[in-house]
């Protein structure tokens, strides 16, 4: 007879692989539906999320071991990103960028945090919302212009050294807000961490890629046994998305600058694998997003009106502030700048988790942030092919030439 842990091992495995073969077998099926339909397969998988979890079916709920993946999946995905950039273009895009990311905060911090006062709530729950509509969620952009392959285009080089500067003034900004919750502001830890997070984010960037040039070949000379340059990328970025973390920044922008510091030192067989964990992975960050949709706030015609504004404020403040600091480029490029700006994906509800913690945000306005959130991730990839639709994926294109 087999012992009892046997069958409780045997339950917890069928248990994980069923959430896995819903979550996978989903978002692909919808991923497939939506490209049939002219539409990006990003959004299919985000709604794939929405049908299966607790707003629609309830199959499946977020739990502690599809978090795990999702977190996976994003960094993956950054990563991979990240060794499609090389570092000298993104540092030419560098003042451009900047000014993007800085419009990107201000506007829409102001434009949340001032339709929330005007409803009359408190101003720290205010700023909470104000802090939630700052940062721009890198990881669907990305996956939208890398599908399409339109990394190399001027306005993606932008959009994508914005997003990444953005999430850390927007981390930043959570700081601030945060301490202002808690009733006591350190500034010169605010300011320490300021400090760290711009220079570990410009020393990665600048110097990165001259480093892993002298190290990869000379670590792959010295070692033997299996994939030598992946296991070396997977030290790489598992490393720097550590140090990001304890640095006060994403793990992911990490994981970006790990891929961007070998997109030159690294072959296409790296390339591939890493590919292929990606789009094992991805999947699980998308339809987490999804799941996460709560729409039980929105039962008051108040409570819905007033997620209707914020998520029209939302995307008309990254179209207008980031596209307004993209302007030195054209009028498209601009747009595309905006519509790249656009979605808050697991951004948005991250604050709106802390600003639950610290008891400032209701249920009601919590509902409203990861709407928003939720929201503008589906709004973004349809507003991105929009803007991107008389683009080719490589030659000449509008005066530029693609790198």
């Amino acid at each position: 007879m087999a012992p009892a842990f046997w069958f409780s091992a045997s339950a917890d495995t069928a248990g994980f692989t069923l959430s896995m073969l819903l979550v996978f077998g989903s978002a692909k099926l919808l991923g497939e539906v939506f490209e049939r339909l002219k539409q990006p397969a990003i959004v299919g998988e985000i709604i794939a999320g929405v049908l299966i979890g607790p707003p629609v079916l309830g199959w499946i709920a977020p739990n502690a071991v599809l978090t795990a993946l999702s977190e996976l999946g994003v960094m993956f995905l950054l990563f991979r990103v990240g060794l499609e950039v090389k570092s000298s273009e993104l540092m030419k895009v560098g003042g451009v960028a900047l000014l993007v990311a800085m419009l990107g905060v201000m506007v829409p911090f102001i434009a949340g945090a001032g339709i929330m006062l005007a409803f009359h709530t408190g101003l720290i729950e205010s700023v909470f919302v104000g802090a939630a509509m700052v940062a721009t969620s890198v990881g669907i952009t990305a996956q939208v212009l890398s599908a399409k392959g339109l990394m190399q285009h001027p306005a993606s080089r932008i959009i994508i050294a914005a997003a990444v500067i953005d999430d850390v003034l927007g981390l930043i900004v959570l700081a601030v807000v945060s301490s202002l919750a808690e009733g006591q502001v350190n500034l010169a830890k605010l300011a320490t961490t300021a400090v760290a997070a711009l220079a570990f984010t410009w020393v990665v960037a600048r110097f990165g890629t001259p480093a892993m040039r002298r190290i990869v070949p000379t670590v792959e000379a010295r070692l033997q046994a299996g994939e030598t340059q992946f296991n070396i990328a997977l030290l790489l970025l598992f490393g720097l998305a550590l140090l990001a973390i304890y640095v006060g920044v994403a793990a992911i922008i990490g994981a970006f600058l790990a891929g961007m510091a070998l997109a030159e030192s690294t072959t296409e067989r790296v390339h591939d694998l890493v590919q292929g964990v990606s789009e094992l992975l991805l999947p699980f960050f998308l339809v987490g997003i999804g799941m996460h949709m709560d729409l039980g706030p929105f039962r008051e015609a108040s409570t819905l009106g007033l997620a209707a504004l914020i998520v029209v404020a939302a995307v008309a403040s990254k179209l207008i502030g980031c596209g307004l600091g993209a302007l030195s480029m054209g009028r498209a490029n601009a747009l595309r700048v905006g519509a790249g700006m656009v979605p808050r994906g697991e951004v948005g509800m991250v604050v709106a988790q802390i600003g639950m913690g610290l008891g400032v945000i209701p249920a009601g306005v919590y509902g409203v942030v990861v709407f928003m959130a939720v929201a503008t991730t589906l709004i973004a990839p349809p507003l991105l092919a929009l803007s991107y639709r008389n683009v080719r994926p490589a030659g000449a294109v509008e005066g530029f030439r693609l790198g």
